[in-house]
């Protein structure tokens, strides 16, 4: 390869080209895991984080209101949310939506059913 760079740069008037064998090598990769491809994040940096509190919310609806409504709020006030008490609801973590659900009592308790829970990968985005 130097001598080939080396007649490109040596600046000879000569305009004749002459054919020289260049030496090529096929690229060795190792192998892959197929888990590690798919989610993009090996198990030693996920394994790092499962120790991590992470803040979850429940996002039912939304609605927007002018403070002076606000401040006149009172107990049994209802207040009308953006979706449907049909559509399912918003799972966040760290203000990243990373599934939806219904709501469910158990117990005299809300709870959340998982009905949809999105990609792996697209779930780790931006969590740490």
């Amino acid at each position: 390869m130097q001598d080939f760079a080396d007649q490109i740069f040596s600046g000879s008037s000569d305009n004749s080209v002459e054919s020289k064998k260049v030496k090529t090598e096929v690229a060795g990769f190792e192998e892959m895991d197929e888990a590690f491809v798919k989610s993009g994040i090996s198990d030693d940096k996920l394994s790092l984080l499962k120790d991590l509190q992470l803040n979850v919310y429940i996002e039912l609806g939304r609605t927007q209101m002018q403070i002076k409504d606000i401040l006149e709020l009172e107990r049994g006030y209802v207040i009308e949310l953006d979706k449907l008490a049909s559509e399912p609801v918003d799972i966040y973590v760290n203000n990243k939506k990373i599934a939806e659900g219904e709501v469910v009592v158990i117990d005299k308790h809300f709870g959340i059913r998982i009905t949809n829970l999105y990609e792996a990968s697209n779930r780790l985005k931006g969590l740490y």
